[in-house]
């Protein structure tokens, strides 16, 4: 290709520096991992879907949650698989567009589901004579409705400003899929507007979710604290600070990617960054949220008798 040609057909994805020893090493680990990943989702909304004692509001949420680490992993992990065993890195330009503008959509509503969530277990733990009457099904959809299409419309914005670039510099991502930032470097034209975009939907669906978190886990912690028994404040705090730990590690190292000033010594700690939120959380989610949870093993034990029987 020409260096000044104004539009690109192709990229080429440098994604990990590694041997090829490491890189067939990598590629069983990530495998499995992604196989997990898919296995534990789609238990949990299969469950959820089956069984009608988690046809509830309280598991509404975690069935979107499953949706979300599903569509996360498969977005970029299967293209990083290929390219960890082929040669063949490209990825044309309209699949590396839908990628980014997939990625950026399922991170926003992750986001928004989280704070929704959180605010779910403020009323159950702070509000539990209330709960059924505020937190009806009509609230659900509509929280879920909104994270979602504020999802969408963010990603949406940010994909129409990325066309508007011209991409002439070189065709090389510097990343295993199509993140929006290492897409952005590509570009001969300035960028000043899709950074301060970029910005502020940060501070919007990532501060501010994270406060309204913080906030929601501050009153469900005092809330704990004024409980009796010594057994109900251990199992608790256990059940709390595994959500808090899995929602600041996902907020935070979002933050650190895309709030944090660039420098020339980011990217390759960027890509590491990139695989917790795209492999390894959608591993965690159903560990924390759901799998430990007594309601869904018993489900899943009433699941299998019904179809053994």
């Amino acid at each position: 290709m020409e260096g000044n040609q104004s539009w690109a057909t192709e990229f080429v994805l440098l994604r990990f520096q590694l041997s090829p020893e490491s890189e067939m090493f990598f590629f069983w680990v990530f495998s499995l991992f992604y196989t997990y990943s898919l296995l534990a989702n789609s238990m949990i909304f299969a469950l959820m879907c089956l069984d009608q004692k988690l046809q509830t509001p309280m598991y509404f949420f975690l069935s979107h949650l499953a949706i979300i680490d599903m569509s996360y992993a498969s977005n970029s992990v299967p293209k990083m698989l290929a390219n960890l065993v082929t040669q063949n890195r490209a990825i044309s330009f309209v699949a590396c567009i839908m990628q980014t503008f997939l990625y950026s959509n399922i991170a926003a509503t992750e986001c928004l589901i989280l704070v929704a969530m959180s605010y779910d277990w403020y009323m159950v733990i702070c509000h539990p004579l209330h709960y059924t009457v505020i937190m009806s099904w009509t609230v659900y959809t509509v929280l879920a409705t909104v994270s979602w299409s504020c999802g969408f419309l963010q990603a949406l914005i940010n994909i129409l400003l990325l066309l508007r670039l011209p991409f002439c510099r070189s065709w090389e991502i510097n990343h295993f899929f199509c993140e929006i930032l290492s897409v952005l470097k590509l570009a001969c034209a300035d960028i000043w507007l899709n950074n301060l975009v970029i910005f502020t939907d940060s501070v919007l669906v990532l501060v501010g979710p994270l406060c309204l978190v913080l906030v929601s886990y501050m009153h469900i912690l005092w809330a704990i604290l004024r409980i009796q028994s010594g057994e109900g404040h251990k199992k608790a705090f256990s059940t709390c600070s595994s959500y808090l730990c899995v929602v600041g590690l996902f907020l935070g190292i979002t933050m650190v990617v895309y709030m944090v000033p660039d420098s020339s010594q980011r990217g390759e700690k960027n890509k590491i960054l990139s695989l917790f939120y795209s492999l390894f959380n959608p591993i965690l989610n159903p560990l924390i949220y759901s799998l430990r949870n007594a309601q869904v093993k018993n489900a899943f034990c009433r699941v299998v008798q019904v179809r053994s029987g």
